[in-house]
């Protein structure tokens, strides 16, 4: 689509949307059920929360009192949204990793559009209801964005997408989704994307800081109970999609902080001894009363780690902004 021509158009013909092919490292939840349940140290993988039922309670848990997250990374943008554009020559294509709605987006947009007459924006998210949902938000509000969504797992979508090496890309990965993987996992992974990048992208990196237990402990297992519901809604979706037969009352929630690794553990437990059965396997898991199912990792990171991650991947942290408390960190890296 011709830029000028594309932005005197409507909302509909400024959005596009398409589906990612799961890739051999993107397995389906039926393969990732039947291996994380069969092994001795339970566990379920994070990315399948994000249906649309868990994509709400996402946005939910972001509201909460307990959860600084992203407030603190809202508040950095407030103040240093407007910066960004100080590290490219011209005109920047936007690209976002996990968009989910978007809402933070906005400040990088109102950003970018007050120094350039358009822009293109691809949101990538595993939740495709989300991005219909965002992308003609946005679009009813940008009338000068044009706005091309891939839905699909990170890996997967990145497949579909091409960087030009003719424009400058500012890549976003927000909301300290990074600390989903491991330490060796987020470097491989930021080495992936590296590949595709040119002298002139960036990468924009939300990345939570290490802090104490308490703090640390409450932002994941909320007073109100929301962060249970949105872990608990992993087995409603087995049961759903795969014919399970989990009784949601029949497990706790439980988090832990590990100091040493910096992660904050989140965990499923059996409240009893139960047997459940999942149809489309054909197979029956036993747990035990007070038997864990791993379900999510969130790692925090020091200075040091976060700028051996980008000495790691192929980069280098150019600059680093945090909140008034020393608690988040948005860091743009550059290739090397």
């Amino acid at each position: 689509m011709d830029f000028d021509a594309g932005l005197r158009l409507g909302v509909r013909e400024r959005f596009s949307l398409i589906d990612a092919v799961p890739g051999e490292d993107d397995p389906s939840l039926a393969v990732e059920v039947m291996s994380g349940l069969s092994s001795a140290a339970r566990s379920l993988p994070c990315r399948f929360f994000y249906d649309d039922v868990g994509s709400a309670l996402f946005e939910e848990i972001c509201t909460l009192p307990e959860y600084y997250l992203t407030r603190c990374e809202r508040r950095i943008l407030e103040r240093h949204a407007a910066d960004l554009g100080s590290f490219f020559p011209g005109e920047i294509k936007l690209i976002e990793l996990g968009s989910g709605s978007a809402e933070k987006t906005r400040l990088v947009i109102d950003a970018l559009l007050a120094r350039q007459k358009g822009l293109h924006f691809v949101p990538i998210d595993i939740a495709r209801h989300a991005l219909e949902e965002s992308g003609e938000a946005l679009l009813a509000d940008y009338p000068r964005l044009i706005v091309d969504a891939i839905a699909g797992e990170y890996t997967s979508a990145l497949d579909r997408l091409s960087l030009p090496l003719d424009d400058a890309h500012l890549i976003l990965w927000l909301g300290s989704s990074i600390g989903n993987l491991d330490r060796l996992e987020a470097m491989r992974f930021l080495e992936r994307i590296v590949t595709t990048m040119s002298s002139q992208d960036r990468m924009l990196i939300g990345v939570d800081l290490r802090k104490g237990r308490a703090r640390l402990e409450r932002a994941y297992d909320d007073s109100q109970g929301v962060t249970a519901r949105f872990n608990k809604n992993l087995l409603t979706r087995i049961n759903r999609e795969l014919g399970a037969d989990f009784q949601l009352e029949q497990f706790g929630f439980r988090v832990h902080y590990d100091e040493e690794s910096g992660s904050v553990e989140s965990r499923l437990v059996s409240l009893i001894d139960q047997e459940v059965f999942v149809r489309e396997l054909d197979t029956s898991f036993r747990f035990s009363r007070d038997e864990p199912i791993h379900t999510e990792d969130s790692y925090k990171y020091s200075f040091d780690e976060i700028d051996e991650l980008a000495r790691g991947s192929g980069m280098s942290c150019e600059e680093r902004w945090i909140d008034s408390e020393g608690l988040f960190s948005l860091n743009l890296f550059a290739p090397l």
